[in-house]
């Protein structure tokens, strides 16, 4: 499933990414990241808790920095496991920031695979988790620059 979208945040692009490559920061700004831990200069480790429709899911995430390109694209590798439940998430994220006047638009990609009970839940209701999720690290971005 490939989910797609745009940011649009009242700071430079430098600025913005600087912010996007702060992991804690980062992590702080997604709903349910708790137990960050960072392994190297570029591998992190995180619990990730999230409610689907009617269903809480626990996440054992590792999330991989796989290309920094400053100050335009980010790429990350994200991988985990549900506690508790069977069943495996991968994900593919970049992000391309666009210097647009006094702005910087972040337009993203997110190439998700779910599998077990939370990839069965269909598309309809994960896309609806997704923009909610988009919504709140949006504003939890953007938030950092007023």
């Amino acid at each position: 499933m490939i989910l797609s979208g745009e940011i649009k945040v009242n700071a430079a692009q430098e600025d913005v990414f600087n912010k996007l490559n702060d992991v804690p920061f980062f992590a702080s700004c997604i709903e349910g990241v708790s137990d960050l831990e960072q392994i190297n200069e570029n591998q992190f480790k995180a619990i990730l808790t999230t409610k689907v429709a009617y269903i809480q899911f626990k996440f054992q995430v590792m999330v991989e920095i796989i290309e920094k390109v400053f100050p335009e694209k980010m790429v990350a590798k994200t991988e985990g496991t549900p506690i508790g439940v069977i069943g495996r998430l991968q994900a593919i994220s970049s992000a391309n920031l666009i210097k647009d006047g006094d702005q910087t638009t972040i337009q993203y990609s997110i190439d998700l695979k779910l599998t077990g009970k939370l990839g069965s839940m269909g598309q309809p209701v994960l896309r609806s988790k997704t923009k909610e999720l988009e919504q709140q690290f949006a504003k939890n971005l953007q938030a950092a620059f007023v």
